[in-house]
């Protein structure tokens, strides 16, 4: 079990990989996230720069630090904002709501003091993420969130989190309005992890989103013409789906915009 969150499975999304030397057993981000615990210059030193002798003090010294979601000891991670004694495990964070920011220098939120989206929007009525088009709440939340940039893009927090792991920082950006930068910093400050990776998206590699463009096969023309309606296509013709192809989100049928045969790609109003 990792000597930090002393679980034996945890979700690798939230902790990462496990890593053992020495005897010890610790997730990456249960040592980048424990208060106290301080990583050496030199990497390659003990685990990731964490010294044996530095953790086996953490765990110590959690020893009589109680989490706040799930009430046992051995919490080794305390919310940063100033003044604030509540303690955590890492795996218990999603449950309990709290912002776990992966990204130098590895500040957690308690729920009472995470930080909150300040776009002053809510979402419309029947409002779907674009990612798994299921409906969304009806105002922002912990689990609701929305794009900084265009403010008409609405998720689930879950549902961002997958894709962000899968695209990674060079990729990852609003599936609506395309944006990349304002939504990224926006998006690791509300504690999405966003791995660095250099390479294509792992999607392209393993199919992981194979069938999301099949979630998205309705047609988003204003007046939908198409006597089945909008959920009903042809394979080619006048009544054929095309999707766009800038974000994949929004379909239109071929006659409900004006789209002859000849055309093969066509842009959504909001990227075009």
């Amino acid at each position: 079990a990792c000597v930090l969150c002393h679980r034996v499975e945890a979700d690798p999304d939230t902790c990462g990989d496990k890593l053992e030397k020495y005897g010890l057993y610790a997730h990456v981000f249960c040592l980048y996230f424990a208060t106290l615990l301080f990583q050496q210059a030199n990497k390659r030193v003990g685990l990731l720069g964490f010294l044996p002798q530095d953790i086996q003090l953490a765990v110590r010294r959690a020893a009589q630090k109680h989490c706040c979601v799930c009430g046992q000891s051995g919490a080794t991670i305390m919310c940063c904002s100033e003044g604030c004694d509540r303690w955590f495990h890492l795996p218990c964070a999603k449950e309990g709501d709290c912002v776990t920011q992966y990204i130098a220098p590895y500040r957690f939120y308690c729920p009472e003091h995470r930080p909150v989206q300040i776009v002053q929007v809510t979402p419309e009525l029947g409002t779907e993420c674009p990612i798994c088009m299921e409906p969304v709440e009806d105002r922002k939340t912990f689990k609701t969130m929305v794009c900084p940039v265009c403010k008409r893009a609405w998720f689930h927090r879950d549902c961002l989190q997958g894709q962000a792991l899968c695209a990674g920082l060079l990729s990852f950006r609003c599936p609506i309005c395309r944006n990349h930068e304002a939504f990224l910093v926006e998006m690791f400050v509300m504690g999405i992890r966003i791995p660095v990776r250099l390479v294509q998206p792992t999607w392209e590699d393993n199919n992981a989103f194979a069938d999301l463009g099949e979630r998205h096969r309705s047609c988003s023309a204003r007046e939908c013409l198409y006597p089945g309606g909008r959920e009903e296509a042809e394979e080619e013709g006048p009544w054929e789906l095309l999707l766009c192809s800038s974000c994949a989100a929004e379909g239109t049928h071929r006659r409900c915009s004006g789209l002859t045969v000849r055309i093969t790609h066509w842009e959504c109003d909001s990227c075009a």
